[in-house]
């Protein structure tokens, strides 16, 4: 891996950050601390344990709270978190590694994410009768655990005292590998997003930027993504505004989208002094605001769909009542689903279906609302997982 780091700057901080681990460990943990373990793959499991480890900073005070990321993209940005006294990578998945890491931290309790399995550090946690659990589980019939290969696998998952899954096929899944300890109490990403319209979402250039107009926000794009939207953008006579945030933010990146737009464009970076009211298309060249700004949108388009990366996160638009449209391979994300199903959220092929897609948006008003709220409905009827979890940690 630090050979690969040399090529790959993602492998590169991941390598030089996990070669810090125990020495942060050593110098801010005693014989007598009390911990808790939190573990998550990157950004996206971080929010969707998030709720759940709010809750639980309240209810032991007086611990110490480790949460580790294996990805530098989950790192970087949560280094600095409140809700943890203690961020690091976590070191790779050895024997050696586990019973280090566990001789410094010895957690009374941990929480792994989603599933993010390191079976060495889960068997270790069960050697030792600490206590673990995985929430928002979800489970594919393709992966190693319920393969004939995947005996390691399995016997890692018994460590865990209990696993909360999203839904009843990761459950059914599980109990045909004789894993029968799982509760259905779906997705803590719901109970996180919903929390945010309880917060103060404004954004004073954003109002100025929108002028009272109809607005498509666009968020975490990918190229694949770009190609779609700048083409409408360009064509359509519609008096709208356009933001997007794209997932990539790198100064070359943000270059080419802006110089690919024919209509006046704005990046948040140059926005001092300028009438944004009298620009078409702003694009945000930072991260930490699209929560927020989806808050301002009438329409949603969330990236990564229409290439290989993966679906982003649909549920922050969707509670501010948002109609969505998508990308066409949303194959591994059932909330896409339940959404398309219920008529809040539209997957799209290519630029023509697009360009349908957001007219019929754009001038059927009670459709969008209608629309709209039933992604409002299917977040506020999903929410409740993180009280479940928590009445079972309190046992």
């Amino acid at each position: 891996m630090p050979i690969i780091g040399m090529f790959n700057r993602k492998i590169k901080l991941g390598v030089s950050g996990r070669s810090q681990t125990f020495a942060i460990l050593e110098n801010a943990l005693t014989s007598s601390s009390k911990t808790l373990w939190y573990h998550c793959a990157s950004l996206g499991e971080y929010e969707q344990g998030l709720p759940v480890f709010k809750e639980l900073r309240t209810i032991y005070p007086d611990h110490k709270i480790i949460l580790t990321f294996f990805s530098p993209s989950g790192y970087d940005i949560r280094k600095n978190t409140d809700i943890a006294d203690i961020v690091v990578y976590l070191p790779l998945d050895t024997v050696g590694n586990a019973k280090r890491f566990l001789n410094l931290v010895k957690p009374e309790l941990t929480l792994f994410v989603k599933y993010d399995i390191w079976p060495n550090y889960l068997l270790e946690l069960k050697k030792r009768n600490h206590r673990a659990l995985l929430i928002s589980a979800l489970f594919r019939k393709d992966q190693s655990y319920f393969k004939f290969y995947g005996a390691f696998m399995r016997k890692a998952l018994s460590a865990f005292e209990h696993i909360f899954v999203q839904d009843v096929n990761t459950q059914h899944l599980l109990a045909t590998i004789d894993y029968k300890a799982t509760t259905v109490t779906g997705d803590t990403r719901f109970d996180r997003v919903y929390s945010q319209l309880s917060q103060n979402n404004t954004l004073d250039f954003i109002e100025t930027f929108k002028d009272y107009k109809l607005c498509l926000v666009a968020g975490s794009t990918w190229p694949e993504d770009d190609v779609l939207l700048i083409d409408y953008i360009n064509r359509t006579d519609k008096d709208i505004k356009f933001i997007i945030a794209p997932h990539n933010i790198k100064a070359n990146q943000i270059q080419k989208l802006q110089e690919y737009i024919s209509k006046k464009t704005v990046l948040f970076s140059k926005k001092a002094n300028k009438n944004l009211e009298d620009y078409s298309v702003l694009i945000i060249d930072t991260i930490g605001l699209l929560t927020k700004i989806y808050s301002y949108a009438d329409i949603a388009y969330v990236g990564g769909a229409m290439g290989s990366t993966g679906l982003h996160n649909t549920l922050e638009p969707a509670v501010f009542g948002v109609p969505i449209v998508i990308g066409k391979h949303f194959e591994k994300f059932p909330e896409a689903f339940q959404m398309i199903s219920e008529g809040g959220m539209f997957p799209i092929q290519d630029k023509k279906g697009l360009e349908s897609t957001l007219n019929n948006l754009i001038e059927n008003e009670k459709f969008s609302q209608i629309s709209g709220n039933q992604n409002y409905n299917f977040v506020k009827k999903s929410t409740g997982a993180v009280i479940q979890i928590i009445e079972f940690i309190r046992i």
